[in-house]
């Protein structure tokens, strides 16, 4: 079942979104060679609480951290740990809070020194896409509007979107109906509604979309050719006009700072 928000629920989310849009400014500016996974955790996580939130994924079916840090290759739910970054390095983070009973939920991908221009071109189309599926998120479309425009933008490119893991709404739980693919699929497709809140996420890679989640930790998910793939996303809500980001910063709105 969807959920529509309220235009107060909305208002809430509105402040959890800039929250996180807070955090990943800040882990975006530590982000450089040297600097260990671990450390960009520990940070998000006590900016997090300065702002009277809880970080969504620590604790979530298991899950050890407050970000999902995905390096290079890994896709996706990558576990920060004492690996450092190097020069070359894209990192995908991945992070979401819960203020006020309600989550909001981003990701970007941040890279480390000068990257190749293949690389390049990776990170600009994923995010570009993210933005022509944004668009698609009108009071009247259908939930595959949003899939097509990213899908037709990546493949265009020459790469691939992950088939695996999908967007999904988002509200007083982190992952609510429905899912959104990054692909056209053939079966549920609603129309979507004002109220409505969706975390679009296209994940892309620059080979297969085929991917392994690693059997050691179970969360890991990498591309099975071994290389890169990035991430971006935004908590959107819809309107009955333009659709709104949520997940942008708006100083105006953050907690004062404990």
């Amino acid at each position: 079942m969807i959920i529509l928000k309220s235009p107060r629920e909305i208002a809430v989310m509105r402040t959890a979104g800039s929250i996180v849009a807070a955090v990943l400014t800040e882990l975006r500016n530590m982000a450089a060679p040297g600097v260990r996974l671990i450390e960009l955790d520990r940070k998000a996580e006590s900016l997090t609480r300065a702002y009277h939130a809880k970080p969504a994924f620590k604790g979530y079916n298991g899950f050890p951290a407050s970000i999902c840090a995905s390096v290079n290759e890994e896709v996706v739910h990558g576990i920060p740990g004492n690996r450092a970054l190097k020069e070359g390095d894209i990192i995908g983070i991945d992070f979401g809070v819960i203020y006020q009973d309600f989550c909001a939920d981003s990701a970007i991908t941040v890279p480390i020194g000068s990257i190749s221009q293949e690389h390049e071109k990776l990170l600009r189309v994923t995010q570009e896409a993210l933005f022509l599926g944004i668009q698609q998120a009108k009071a009247g479309n259908r939930l595959f509007d949003i899939s097509r425009a990213i899908q037709n933008h990546v493949e265009a490119n020459d790469f691939s979107v992950v088939r695996d893991f999908v967007g999904h709404g988002i509200g007083r739980k982190m992952h609510e109906e429905p899912q959104i693919p990054n692909f056209v699929g053939n079966d549920y497709n609603p129309k979507l509604k004002a109220g409505m809140t969706l975390a679009i996420e296209p994940m892309v890679n620059v080979g297969t979309y085929e991917v392994d989640v690693d059997t050691f930790n179970n969360w890991t998910v990498r591309t099975q050719d071994g290389k890169y793939s990035a991430h971006f996303e935004h908590t959107v809500a819809v309107t009955e006009e333009e659709p709104e980001i949520l997940t942008i910063l708006r100083p105006e709105l953050l907690p004062e700072v404990r």
